[in-house]
């Protein structure tokens, strides 16, 4: 799917480096409408191809003031008005648009930050039709500087209590200007707005379905994909390659091969499970390589946590190149192409964000990148969720049958149980505990009928004995740790608020069920400061 594709109600989103930018472009999918982010700085020929209807300008932390603070492109405003696009500035875009358009933005004498109360002070504005001067709505707001001069044809349709301008327009150039964060959650009336805005005011369509993407994307890999041509996909066991690897199959059938490894870092009876819905449910042409020895050997003694990671990578690299120049000999030709399920979050990661200073991307996340891959296999790339966002993948993996309770397990990090044991994976039995403690602390959350209220559930594997007494004896056991978190993306983390008595019967059942553990800790730190996995 590329964005050309479906571009006649595009939205676009120029990125000025707010935390909020990602939300923004969810908001506007969740509506049925498509949405792309692209950086703030983009050129105008980068901006015109897409031929967007309506362009949003994020909010983000500079100040217009400051030298190279980003901005839209030389021609944008020319652009926009001559092609009918209309726009909508959120806070910093705000500014920007009051700056250009020849108004004049300032140092506010009071920053306003979180929760703060907005007044309608216009009746017939189009923002807050149907509204009346006077009505008040809670909005989300984060800004230091703030306009004081509105540019030749603007209104204010809202202001904030401390007087402060909250909104303006010019339906006429169709500028608009929200000096708050409509897409959070933290401002109740934000997607009412976005809608009204989106829906009234520019006549967008919602038309986009998920069914549309998987039909559009179906054709862009037959396309791509010669007939005799070959792919290769390595599978996690996670939902994005799974889904990446089932949408690739529907369109080339048995001419993609794909391999999973068990690294010996799996959780309890992974390798079993996920094979099974492979194969039975999926009915992918999937290679199972156990290489828990190989993995194993290397690691016995490593404690560094990046040098755990290396090694891993290091040697799935390896089993790769295997298993890739086996099926060359196997099919007397080279494969072409490599699925990957990169994300579009992890699109929008590599591009450097506005104002940094930094010319570079940055590295997209280690599990989805193929960076250390041999030069001589010079496989061509098919990313066929990089448009999408997890919520996304996971509607179209329902669409293409891939079984429900699969799409909504937990995240599982690529390194597996080597970032859940801090130091050795080798010592003792740490690895044979840490799966049964992990089993029935995941079982009881499904039992409880808790699992889809958690983004991320898991036991550590703590390198420490503690004193304890058992079956009337004293007992030098090990202990671990519990850890559950809730979020939106992961990239910001709450830690989830389980019922006392629900702790009680698990931290029982794990000290009674699993001979070496005799104390259960809780981990109540949110992310930041801690990061969801332990290594």
């Amino acid at each position: 799917m590329e964005p050309q594709a479906v571009k006649s109600n595009l939205v676009l989103i120029l990125d000025y480096g707010s935390q909020y930018t990602h939300l923004i472009t969810r908001r506007i999918r969740s509506l049925s409408i498509f949405s792309l982010c692209i950086s703030g700085t983009s050129s105008l020929k980068s901006i015109t191809e897409l031929n967007p209807s309506v362009i949003i300008l994020s909010g983000g932390p500079h100040s217009v003031h400051a030298a190279g603070a980003p901005c839209f492109p030389d021609g944008f405003v020319e652009y926009v008005e001559k092609n009918g696009v209309f726009v909508l500035g959120i806070c910093y875009g705000l500014q920007l648009i009051v700056q250009k358009l020849g108004g004049e933005v300032a140092v506010g004498e009071k920053q306003e930050y979180g929760r703060m109360v907005i007044e309608v002070v216009k009746d017939c504005g189009w923002l807050f039709r149907g509204k009346k001067v006077g009505d008040k709505q809670v909005v989300w707001m984060s800004h230091g500087d703030e306009a004081v001069k509105l540019p030749v044809g603007f209104e204010v349709v809202a202001r904030s209590e401390e007087g402060g301008i909250a909104a303006v327009e010019n339906p006429r150039r169709r500028f608009y200007g929200l000096q708050y964060h409509p897409e959070v959650t933290h401002s109740p009336e934000g997607m009412e707005l976005l809608r009204h805005f989106l829906f009234d005011i520019c006549g967008v369509t919602a038309g986009w379905k998920m069914e549309d993407v998987m039909e559009e994307e179906i054709k862009v890999i037959k396309g791509m994909v010669g007939p005799d041509d070959h792919v290769i996909c390595a599978l996690s066991g996670g939902v994005d390659s799974t889904v990446a690897a089932t949408l690739v199959h529907k369109a080339i059938g048995d001419r993609l091969h794909c391999i999973f490894v068990d690294n010996g870092l799996l959780r309890y009876k992974e390798q079993e499970r996920v094979m099974g819905t492979f194969e039975t449910d999926l009915h992918l042409p999937v290679t199972c390589v156990d290489a828990s020895v190989q993995f194993l050997s290397e690691l016995k003694g490593v404690t560094d946590p990046e040098k755990k990671r290396k090694i891993i990578g290091k040697e799935f690299i390896s089993i790769f190149d295997a298993f890739a120049h086996d099926l060359e000999k196997k099919l007397g030709k080279k494969p072409t192409y490599l699925v990957q399920g990169t994300l579009y979050p992890d699109v929008i990661e590599s591009c450097p964000p506005p104002g940094s200073g930094r010319t570079h991307s940055h590295t997209i996340k280690s599990h989805h990148n193929v960076g250390g891959l041999p030069k001589d296999m010079k496989l061509k790339l098919i990313e066929p969720l990089k448009l999408l966002f997890k919520d996304e993948v996971r509607e179209l993996g329902r669409i293409l049958d891939v079984p429900v309770a699969f799409l909504k397990r937990h995240p599982f990090p690529g390194p597996g149980l080597a970032v859940r044991i801090p130091g050795d994976v080798c010592q003792g039995n740490a690895l044979d505990v840490l799966r049964q403690v992990d089993e029935i602390f995941i079982q009881a959350i499904k039992d409880a009928g808790i699992y889809d209220e958690i983004w991320q559930a898991f036991a550590v594997y703590l390198p420490i004995k503690t004193t304890g007494v058992q079956g009337d004896q004293r007992t030098h056991s090990n202990a671990v740790a519990l850890r559950a978190v809730t979020s939106q993306d992961g990239m910001t983390a709450d830690w989830y608020y389980f019922e006392h008595k629900f702790l009680d019967d698990v931290a029982r059942k794990i000290c009674n069920s699993v001979r070496g553990v005799n104390r259960v800790c809780l981990d109540i730190t949110s992310k930041p400061p801690s990061t969801i996995e332990w290594e």
